[in-house]
């Protein structure tokens, strides 16, 4: 049976999420957690949660997915175990190396691949399966017939709801480089979400050019069981209870084959960017959100002006709590409020307002519902209440017996009725239960009732959760980082512009691959790498002295094909235990671009390289920021892309197995040159980024 998954930003929205129907929840802690800005949880708060997960057969999965520097390795393995003593049911992790690590210190646990890790083909999902991990989560952009291949080889993970990055995930960098804040550390400010124009004609003008629509897959849950997936996962550790409790009860509703159209409202109301889109894996469809940024509700009808007052014309029963967005051309041009009923729908009060606009609901004072607990635990109780007999409840096994007899009754003896009132009340957890009684003779006080009853449910729980054997504390020691001999150049680009030890043959059609006549050539593999983009290289790679892949897949690529790997900046290496699980495979790497001067020398081995000099690019996308518009394309391989701040962002097109061009975002600023203790490397990809301003990224200050 599928798994449905839900997000826990807090514990209401875990409490919420739990009994509305899902199977696990997946949260964060007040660390090492790449939603750092949601709720998240202390130790405490989680055990809470655990207990609440539990008792309804549910399970809670820890996201500990930020990268982690040297500085933090010891704190994140304390974390790791705290969580997994605290009863956790698996940990996510972003960084595979540390992962395995945590896999030899602690075989016990269980661990799950981020979808930061970029897991989109079977080799990633070999490899991690190598490293100790029981389930992948998918990258987002993952054709439905990889998923199939990859959950040949390991449980997956999929999301079906929810906001989407722009960027291939665990590569986008934009947020970092333009505005200091990592989302691979959890900081993500959304730039992406901001107002840009592009060179291009018809696409001039300001508008949400990297936004995305939110996912919705609830009609392609049979193809994706059929392609082997093990979990079905929503997206929003940013999002209300609301939203949340709506979005569980509503797959929850299409996977058990019950009627889902109440609830699929209720999620519409509840948040809908771009009115939904069903991804990269099944056709693109209204994948941008070009137009709206936000919640952009659900329609509900339009607008009429009679005698100049503003009136929605539909058969939605309305009322004043309510909230609307009305839309003008597809554009958001204001708020709207509830300010009567008509005949044929209800007044509005806001705007501004024209004949024809769209009313879309945005708010509904019924979505209350969304909120309400359907999943409890049935729990059959026993009780034995008799004079001159200790009080005596039994469940599920555990039987509580008190101390002393029962006193007989003068007066009002205890019977069924007042038993079943008490015992119905369960001091907040999730029991349904029914009562048999033998009573009738008995007195005790009601504050002795009560104790009992609370003493009894604490000792149900114990028996129905008991503890787990507590991990003990074993030694990580830091892996010691010998310093490299010599240093060495390489370049990354289509066409080489200066003599280097290394050439990175980055071509802009990888289905016209020839090898540069060039000395030690590696290709350059994307991060997100499928199986078509495979069969489209596999007869060139023979040409290649080596690879060089953006991704972990490039580790078990470089195997199958007996060549050597040149580990990308994508492999995100921040820490001396990924320096030395890398350098097993690779015979070269780069370091994150995203740690600072002194970091990089200090993780500055026998192979290392640092970007140095050229372009950083900050995204990978999979999509097309132009909306697949391809009648109209002008095909060229740059574009600029500008920010509401003037910034030109360079934008690169290629193409690599299919008839869809593949997009990357270059930062506003080239990477000053400088000098350290690394080897050097230098993205020339965008050739007329050498002229623009100069920016030294990371390289003068901790990644934050």
């Amino acid at each position: 049976m599928m798994e449905l998954l839900a997000p826990a930003g807090g514990k209401e929205a875990a409490a919420v999420a739990l009994t509305s129907g899902a199977d696990a929840v997946y949260l964060g802690l007040k660390k090492f957690s790449a939603r750092s800005s949601a709720e998240n949880f202390d130790e405490e708060a989680l055990g809470g949660i655990v207990r609440l997960a539990h008792l309804l057969h549910a399970k809670v999965y820890v996201a500990l997915n930020t990268l982690v520097k040297d500085g933090e390795l010891a704190d994140f393995f304390a974390t790791a175990r705290a969580v997994w003593n605290a009863g956790a049911d698996a940990i996510l992790v972003q960084d595979l190396f540390l992962g395995r690590q945590l896999h030899r210190l602690y075989p016990e646990m269980v661990l799950h691949l981020s979808t930061q890790a970029g897991c989109c083909n079977v080799y990633g999902a070999r490899l991690a399966k190598r490293f100790g991990f029981s389930r992948v989560v998918l990258a987002r952009e993952t054709p439905l017939s990889d998923m199939a291949a990859i959950s040949e080889v390991i449980e997956t993970e999929v999301f079906v709801q929810g906001a989407l990055c722009s960027a291939f995930s665990g590569q986008c960098y934009l947020s970092s480089f333009a505005g200091n804040n990592s989302g691979n550390r959890g900081r993500c400010k959304q730039p992406c979400r901001k107002k840009y124009r592009i060179d291009r004609a018809g696409f001039e003008d300001e508008a949400y050019a990297l936004s995305t629509s939110d996912l919705m897959l609830g009609r392609r849950i049979k193809e994706l069981c059929a392609a082997g997936v093990t979990s079905l996962k929503i997206e929003g550790r940013m999002r209300r209870e609301e939203y949340v409790g709506a979005a569980v009860k509503y797959y929850r509703a299409v996977l058990d084959g019950e009627p889902s159209g109440k609830a699929y409202e209720m999620l519409v109301r509840a948040y809908n960017r771009g009115d939904y889109t069903e991804g990269l894996a099944f056709g693109r469809k209204n994948f941008l959100s070009r137009a709206v940024q936000g919640h952009i509700g659900e329609r509900i009808g339009s607008v009429t002006l009679r005698h100049g007052s503003p009136v929605c014309v539909t058969d939605y029963r309305a009322s004043g709590g309510d909230g609307f967005k009305i839309l003008r051309a597809g554009k958001e041009v204001g708020g709207a409020r509830f300010r009567g009923e008509t005949a044929d729908g209800f007044a509005l009060s806001g705007g501004p307002f024209c004949e024809g606009d769209e009313v879309r609901l945005t708010t509904s004072s019924a979505n209350t519902a969304a909120l309400a607990p359907v999943k409890r635990r049935k729990i059959a109780v026993n009780l034995t209440f008799r004079a001159g007999k200790p009080p005596r409840a039994e469940a599920e096994g555990f039987v509580l017996e008190g101390d002393t007899p029962l006193d007989a009754a003068q007066r009002a003896p205890l019977d069924a009725a007042a038993l079943t009132e008490c015992f119905r009340k369960t001091d907040g957890l999730p029991f349904e239960v029914s009562l048999s009684c033998d009573a009738g003779d008995a007195f005790l006080p009601k504050a002795r009732l009560n104790a009992f009853r609370r003493d009894f449910f604490a000792g149900l729980c114990g028996h129905l959760l008991p503890a787990r054997a507590p991990l003990p504390a074993r030694e990580q020691p830091l892996p010691a980082i010998v310093p490299r001999q010599g240093k060495m150049t390489a370049e990354i680009c289509e066409k080489p512009h200066m003599g280097c030890d290394i050439f990175i043959y980055k071509p802009n059609d990888y289905s016209r691959l020839a090898r540069p006549p060039r000395p030690c050539v590696y290709l350059y593999l994307p991060p997100f790498f499928t199986a078509a983009d495979e069969a489209c290289i596999a007869d060139g790679l023979k040409n290649f002295d080596g690879i060089y892949a953006e991704g972990y897949y490039g580790i078990a690529l470089a195997e199958k094909y007996g060549l050597p790997l040149f580990a990308g900046t994508g492999f995100n290496l921040t820490n001396a235990v990924a320096v030395d699980g890398v350098k097993e495979s690779a015979a070269y790497f780069a370091l994150s671009k995203e740690i600072s001067a002194s970091e990089q020398d200090a993780l500055a081995a026998e192979g290392a390289f640092a970007l140095y000099g050229g372009g950083i690019k900050v995204m990978d996308l999979v999509h097309c920021p132009f909306g697949w518009t391809c009648a109209r394309c002008d095909r060229r391989t740059f574009y600029r892309m500008t920010d509401e701040d003037g910034r030109v962002f360079p934008l690169h097109r290629y193409r690599v197995s299919d008839v869809v061009c593949r997009f990357e975002v270059y930062n506003c600023a080239a990477l000053e040159e400088r000098a350290g203790n690394c080897s050097r490397l230098t993205d020339d990809t965008e050739l007329s980024v050498r002229g623009r301003e100069r920016t030294k990224g990371h390289l003068d200050r901790s990644m934050l």
